[in-house]
Parts: structure tokens; C-alpha cells; sequence
């Protein structure tokens, strides 16, 4: 029969779990984003862009981070191509918007910046579904919060 001690040890352990788990509260996948949404949610970001003479591009991944469509407006500069589709891959992959690697990093832990496939930059923002994520949509041209200004005017339109 455990002892006193043995109890209370275990029931600390279980609790501090129990603790650790609710901690971590990220949403489960759900089935990919289809193309046809990629695409309507691309045709969001490029009006909001459009309305504000933004030029951006625009990347919408599957629940896995695979590339399912990407726009690159006219004069949209080069970095962009790339950093759209990191931010993209980063949400999926973290579920999680981008902008939560930038305020962790700014909040003293950059130890946050050497985790595989991280954009510290706001404009990577995942696409919910029934409360799962199915994908992520990235944006890249303008400043971190005007990227995701468009991100989630994208996914709105969805």
C-alpha cells in the first residue's frame, strides 16, 4: 500500500501535468484547406491590399505547411516571396499567429528564435475551421501588423 508521502508525490506530479497541459491550450488539425478557399482567401488579402496601395505577397499552406497557392502583387520587393511562405508554414506549423514569436522574443526569450521555421514577424495567421486549424495564410510587403491586417481580411472573406 503507498505511503502518505507516495500519495501526495504522485497526486503533485498528476496536478503539475494537468498544469502544464492546460498551459499548452493549441487547437487540434482539421481536414486542409481547399483550393478553393486558398484561393478565396488570397482574393481577400489582394483587396485589402489593393484598397490600401499595398503591395504584398500572399501564401496559403495546408494544415501541413504544404505551399496551395501564392500570389506576388506587381512591385511587391523580393524578400517578400519568401517571407509570405514562412509565415504561412510557421502558423501551420505552431498553430499559432506569427505574431506571438515576435512578443515571446520581445518579452526576453529569444532562445524563441532559434526554434525551427520561425517568422518573429506579425502577418502568418492560421486558418480555423470548427475550432481546428486546416491551414495558414502568410503575408509579406508592408509592416508586420499591416500583413496581418490583410491575413485575416483574407481568411474573413473564406
Amino acid at each position: 500500500m503507498p505511503s502518505f508521502k507516495q500519495g501526495v508525490l504522485g497526486l503533485s506530479i498528476a496536478l503539475f501535468a494537468t498544469a502544464a497541459a492546460a498551459q499548452d491550450q493549441r487547437p487540434g488539425y482539421g481536414p486542409d484547406v481547399s483550393l478553393t478557399n486558398a484561393k478565396k482567401i488570397a482574393a481577400g488579402v489582394i483587396a485589402e491590399c489593393q484598397k490600401n496601395n499595398w503591395n504584398v505577397a500572399v501564401a496559403v499552406v495546408d494544415a501541413h505547411g504544404t505551399l496551395m497557392y501564392y500570389e506576388k502583387m506587381e512591385d511587391t520587393q523580393y524578400a517578400s516571396a519568401d517571407i509570405a511562405i514562412g509565415k504561412a508554414k510557421a502558423a501551420a506549423t505552431y498553430r499559432r499567429p506569427t505574431r506571438v514569436f515576435a512578443e515571446v522574443i520581445n518579452k526576453g526569450s529569444p532562445a524563441t528564435a532559434t526554434l525551427p521555421g520561425v517568422f518573429a514577424s506579425p502577418g502568418g495567421v492560421p486558418i480555423m475551421v470548427g475550432g481546428k486549424v486546416t491551414g495558414a495564410v502568410g503575408v509579406s510587403g508592408v509592416t508586420g501588423d499591416q500583413d496581418e491586417q490583410c491575413s485575416k481580411a483574407g481568411i474573413a472573406g473564406m
